[in-house]
């Protein structure tokens, strides 16, 4: 008896000194799948992908010796599930439009959530992506998808939608733990300040803007006036 009760206290003392990263490493162990592939984003998928702070999007040409690009992108808000197939997120200024290029030749797009808290999980959405300019018709109602967003902040460019033709998840089990703070100001305050003109001058100034790394046909300029909501 005595011995038993020995076991049971030190049980009890081991099973407190658990961090919830070692509580949730042994719940998770041998209860997942390595990979598994789904017929549209909903469910946990979709509350998954929703509640991530940063995603990454991948591209290429269609030349093979052209340059991959990869990009981070983060602003709560600036992404959306548009329905079961559909997604779309915010193309802000920045010093080049690899994505744009890439997308506008040949439409391939693999973009990447994975969990830097919680379970372990990696969702990929491979898929066909198209870049939606300021003068399209159908920039209004994307917009609407965007309500957290002031467009005005950050030199938004263009509206990114995929349709994705594949979705996978993995396990995730080296992706290590991380914990989110905020979103950086720095873009905000970096091009709150343009208007249309000045950012215009500004894409026009950048090398690899109008045109890609590989001289792709990038962002269309002169950029067009950014549409005023209602």
């Amino acid at each position: 008896m005595e011995w038993i009760l020995a076991w049971m206290v030190i049980g009890s003392v081991a099973a407190r000194s658990l961090t919830p990263a070692a509580v949730e490493r042994s719940s998770f162990r041998h209860n997942r799948p390595m990979g598994k592939s789904y017929q549209r984003i909903d469910g946990r998928l979709r509350a998954f992908i929703e509640a991530q702070h940063i995603f990454f999007t991948a591209t290429a040409p269609l030349d093979g010796e052209g340059t991959v690009n990869l990009s981070p992108k983060g602003l709560n808000g600036s992404f959306a599930v548009l329905d079961e197939l559909t997604v779309a997120y915010l193309d802000f200024a920045g010093s080049n439009a690899e994505t744009i290029a890439h997308l506008r030749e040949n439409g391939r797009i693999t973009l990447m959530w994975c969990a830097f808290d919680g379970p372990p999980n990696i969702v990929r959405v491979h898929g066909r992506g198209e870049p939606v300019f300021r003068d399209d018709a159908r920039w209004a109602e994307l917009m609407g998808h965007f309500p957290d967003i002031d467009p005005t902040l950050h030199g938004l460019r263009a509206i990114i939608v995929v349709t994705a033709e594949k979705i996978r998840d993995t396990c995730g089990y080296a992706v290590p733990f991380m914990t989110y703070e905020e979103d950086r100001p720095l873009h905000a305050s970096r091009f709150a300040r343009e208007t249309d003109e000045s950012l215009d001058a500004y894409f026009q100034k950048k090398e690899h803007i109008a045109a890609s790394i590989d001289g792709l046909p990038g962002l269309p300029l002169p950029l067009p006036p950014l549409p005023r909501t209602a």
